[in-house]
Formats: structure tokens, C-alpha cells, sequence
């Protein structure tokens, strides 16, 4: 039985990578790779108009133009250009504000789900209270007030989506600090803390991963929306909500300004969200 069992826990180690997690990584691969080499992929400048060249059609549409592959916009710029660079900002409020929201968010949660008592009651009272704002329009507000910017957009998403990571660890780390594992390292002499860092955060961090990928899709949305409504950046930096924006006005005219760009973020969301659930069914300890 025990020769059995061998082989099992072999197969189980040896479990093959999912699809969702391949192309999810190969998209976000692609798009990590276009933001970071964008001045030498990139096949014009993104911020170059020539009026000569406006509304240009794609390259396998009729009275498209050599070097111009997805067209260009109303004021002559290379729409595939515009993209690329626009991923740069997309990728960085993704990466810088869902980590720091990962981070105050899931720090709270374990501590609150693991020691309860009135640390508990205040950060589930503190959460209730984030709750009752919606979060678009919060995050409006605080760009608004605070004024545009780069660095306004990421406070704006760390300060709003903690609350996510908070409530969703603080829920997985009652259930842990309840499983036998937790009670040996009790019995054996451990302290709470050394507990909580070494038992309980470890069974935590495939649902912290998966929550820290999807809230980087989450992120990617809300620069696109504050970009859409001209709350994001203040130059004229590429954006991909912005480009949606424009795109919107003249999408009779020239559809593909629109298009591209809105595939584009629909692509890269999905991938976010895809990837982290396939981190999180490869590592997590109760599938192996």
C-alpha cells in the first residue's frame, strides 16, 4: 500500500502546468517585455503627430501605410506605438499599487484572524466603514482632490483595495489558526508569533497570490477608467484609457483606435485574474 502511495504523491508533485496559466503567462510575458524594451520595439514615437498620416487603417486594410501595422489616431500617431508605451503605465500602477495595497491588506488580516479580540473588532470596524464607499467613485474623488498624476493613481488604488486583501486573508487565517497543525506548534512550545509567521502565513500565501494577481487586473481597470475621464496622468503620456477615450469620439471614422487598445486591457485583465488561480491551483498545499 505504502508502494502505492509512492507513486501518487509522485504524480502529484509532477502535475502538469494548466493551460489558463501557460497563455495567461505567456500574454503578460509579452506585455511585460513590450513596456520594458518599448523604445526599441516600439516602431514610432508615440507622441510624433503628422497630420499627413491621420486615421490610417491597419495594415491589411485598404490605404494603410507601410510601418504603421495597427494605423494611427486622429493626429497622426502610431496607434501600435501608443499601445505599447501605454502598457509602461498600465504595468506600473498595476505592480506598485496592488503590492502595497497586498501588503497593509494582508498584514492586517492575519493579524486581526489570528489573534481576534480587539484587534479584530477594530480593523472589521475600519473595514466596514471603507466598505460603505463605492470604489470607482472613491477613487475619483481622491485623485480629484489630491490632484492627477502617476503617484496620486497608485495612492488612490492602495488606499481603496487594502480592504480587499484584508478581508479575504482575515477570513482564510481563521480557518487555518483552527487546523491541527496549528495546535501541535502550540503544544510544542512555539510563540504566537512565530506561529503565525511560520504555520499560518505559508497556507495563506496561495490565496494572498491569486487575490495579489487579480487585484493587478483590478488595478490596470481603475488607471484606465481615471485615464478615460482624464483623472490619470496630466502629460500627454500614451494611456490606454485614454486612447479608449479618443477612440470613442471618431470610432465612425476610425475604428481601430479604439479597438486595439480596448483588447488590449480586456486581454491583459483576463490575464491577471487567469494566472493568479492558476498560481494558486498549483501551489496550494491541500491540492498537492
Amino acid at each position: 500500500m505504502a508502494e502505492a502511495a509512492a507513486p501518487m504523491a509522485h504524480r502529484r508533485r509532477r502535475r502538469p502546468l494548466s493551460w489558463r496559466l501557460i497563455l495567461s503567462g505567456c500574454w503578460l510575458l509579452i506585455v511585460l517585455l513590450a513596456a520594458l524594451l518599448a523604445p526599441y520595439v516600439a516602431p514610432h514615437d508615440p507622441l510624433a503627430q503628422d497630420l499627413l498620416m491621420e486615421r490610417l487603417p491597419p495594415f491589411w486594410v485598404a490605404g494603410s501605410e507601410p510601418g504603421y501595422w495597427l494605423g494611427t489616431d486622429g493626429l497622426g500617431r502610431d496607434v501600435l506605438s501608443r499601445i505599447i508605451y501605454g502598457a509602461r503605465i498600465a504595468l506600473t500602477v498595476a505592480f506598485v499599487a496592488a503590492t502595497a495595497a497586498c501588503i497593509i491588506g494582508s498584514t492586517l488580516g492575519l493579524i486581526a484572524g489570528y489573534y481576534r479580540g480587539w484587534l479584530d473588532q477594530i480593523v472589521s470596524r475600519i473595514v466596514d466603514i471603507w466598505m460603505a464607499f463605492p470604489p470607482v467613485l472613491f477613487s475619483i474623488l481622491l485623485v480629484a482632490v489630491i490632484g492627477t498624476g502617476l503617484h496620486s493613481v497608485i495612492l488612490a488604488i492602495t488606499v481603496i483595495d487594502w480592504i480587499r486583501f484584508c478581508r479575504v486573508v482575515r477570513a482564510e487565517t481563521l480557518v487555518q489558526r483552527r487546523m491541527d497543525y496549528v495546535d501541535s506548534a502550540r503544544v510544542a512550545g512555539f510563540s504566537q508569533f512565530t506561529i503565525l509567521i511560520r504555520e499560518v502565513f505559508p497556507n495563506t500565501l496561495p490565496t494572498i497570490v491569486a487575490l495579489l494577481s487579480l487585484e493587478m487586473g483590478i488595478a490596470v481597470i481603475v488607471e484606465a477608467i481615471l485615464s478615460f475621464v482624464n483623472l490619470s496622468i496630466s502629460t500627454d503620456d500614451p494611456t490606454w484609457g485614454g486612447m479608449i477615450a479618443e477612440g470613442r469620439t471618431i470610432i465612425h471614422f476610425a475604428w481601430w483606435v479604439l479597438v486595439f487598445p480596448l483588447i488590449t486591457l480586456f486581454l491583459t485583465v483576463l490575464a491577471f485574474g487567469q494566472f493568479g488561480e492558476g498560481l494558486k491551483d498549483r501551489f496550494d498545499p491541500v491540492l498537492q
